[in-house]
């Protein structure tokens, strides 16, 4: 019940953030989100939250959409992983994921502002449903047909049942929707786009599921009840923002 409760709430504070929020009230939620999904990252591979001002300053600059911005990230990441290390008495490898928080969570969610703030509302919709319509239908499909497991060393329940019917599920959705934010993209592009999607959704939740098996804990926090934590709840999606974005054009 507490679970079901949250989801509703959550749903209705995300809707509410969609169809409401200015483009300033947006950004500044998207780097609080950032704020909170930077400090259970960086606890998860052993960091601190020192670099979580880095990480909310690069979301605010990656939420204009610029080119530029993005094409310094990796300058910005290396950067960070040498000063860590030189300044702290991190791990070489500690250094360099916690430097890896501004690439895995700024850039997504900077870019979800921008898609939202140049595309509306539906653009954004379009991506978290069809997120939300992947992730469920392998959920399902899954305890239904799933017998053999997708990566059992990181995720036993996930399967690869459950990863087909996640995967045809949200490339019928995109061919379905996507012609309500993508009218001139011919079906094909849709049903690769929504593909790729899927995969990349599917790579986020394992990503998250490993660093969460190597800090020999279930859930990113437990911020939010019988969901875990805030990166438990965007781990797909931050694998699947930038290529969305990249797709309907957002950065110029």
């Amino acid at each position: 019940m507490i679970r079901v409760l949250s989801g509703v709430v959550l749903a209705a504070a995300a809707l509410a953030a969609i169809f409401f929020l200015p483009p300033l009230g947006l950004r500044i939620l998207v780097c609080a989100i950032a704020a909170l999904a930077a400090h259970e990252y960086l606890r998860l591979v052993g960091s601190n939250d020192s670099a979580i001002g880095g990480v909310v300053i690069f979301t605010w600059v990656v939420s204009t959409g610029s080119v530029v911005t993005l094409a310094m990230v990796p300058a910005v990441v290396v950067l960070l992983a040498g000063l860590n290390a030189l300044y702290t008495k991190f791990s070489s490898p500690v250094a360099v994921l916690g430097a890896f928080a501004i690439a895995y969570i700024s850039v997504p969610l900077g870019l979800l502002a921008a898609l939202h703030i140049q595309r509306g509302w539906r653009a954004t919709v379009l991506l978290i449903a069809t997120v939300v319509v992947s992730d469920s239908l392998q959920f399902y499909t899954g305890r239904m047909f799933g017998r053999r497991p997708l990566a059992p060393s990181i995720s036993p329940k996930k399967t690869v049942e459950g990863a087909i019917g996640g995967a045809i599920a949200g490339t019928i959705f995109m061919v379905i929707a996507g012609p309500y934010v993508l009218p001139t993209t011919p079906p094909a592009m849709l049903a690769l786009l929504g593909l790729t999607m899927v995969l990349l959704g599917i790579a986020g939740d394992l990503f998250e599921s490993r660093l969460k098996r190597e800090a020999n804990v279930k859930d990113s926090s437990s911020l939010i009840p019988g969901h875990g934590g805030v990166l438990d709840r965007i781990d797909a999606l931050l694998f699947v923002i930038p290529a969305f974005a990249l797709a309907v054009g957002v950065v110029q």
